[in-house]
């Protein structure tokens, strides 16, 4: 494969950003060419940062999401009934919110996860007038949606148990003896993995330690 070096980005990952290297470079000709380092790099509409915190992209997608509110409010003005703007928020604006959620869920903060909570909770307000004012959970009711959270979890879970009987099952390890587990009132079936900072935990482990 022949590299287009103008192309092609440097990121640096995990302690070695504290004290980089020399940056890249294609290493032939006379005329040789640097290979960009950058901290932020957008790759299949995720935005990834160096230090592995997901505000950078939370606040793309949150954005994106909040320009999308404004047709909403458009469409209810237009006179649609509150389950036609139901649906138009669950096929044009959630999804955008939740957008390859299991890579990013697992590692996100309580103030990135509210920021996307707010856009549902004005979604709600647009679609349902009476909600405003009133409790988040309140609202969730009516239309019967659960949080954007809650969702994401239920995503994450699933992805997990679909893991075993798929082509990356190799990435998990290997189960426990089943005579010993077997003996135990609640016994996983996987040991449980150590990690010492949550802010580098994969998805794997993070599933592996909640979601057996």
């Amino acid at each position: 494969m022949k590299i287009n070096y103008t192309k092609t980005k440097e990121m640096i990952l995990g302690p070695l950003a504290r004290q980089p290297p020399q940056p890249l470079s294609d290493g032939s000709g006379s005329e040789c060419v640097l290979i960009e380092r950058v901290y932020h790099f957008k790759l299949l509409g995720i935005n990834i940062s160096h230090d592995m915190n997901w505000q950078a992209h939370i606040d793309a997608i949150s954005h994106k999401a909040s320009s999308r509110l404004h047709f909403l409010r458009i469409l209810k003005k237009s006179g649609l009934k509150p389950h036609h703007l139901l649906h138009f928020y669950l096929t044009g604006i959630r999804p955008v919110l939740e957008y390859c959620s299991v890579v990013w869920h697992h590692s996100r903060t309580k103030a990135q996860s509210g920021t996307l909570e707010a856009i549902q909770r004005w979604a709600l307000r647009i679609i349902y007038p009476p909600t405003t004012g009133l409790p988040y959970t309140f609202a969730l009711t009516l239309p019967k949606l659960p949080s954007l959270s809650d969702r994401r979890e239920h995503i994450n879970r699933q992805l997990f148990r679909s893991i075993s009987s798929s082509c990356i099952s190799s990435l998990l390890p290997i189960p426990r003896n089943h005579d010993v587990t077997s003996r135990l009132r609640a016994a996983s079936l996987y040991p449980h993995p150590v990690t010492r900072t949550k802010q580098y935990t994969s998805f794997i482990n993070y599933s592996l330690l909640h979601y057996q």
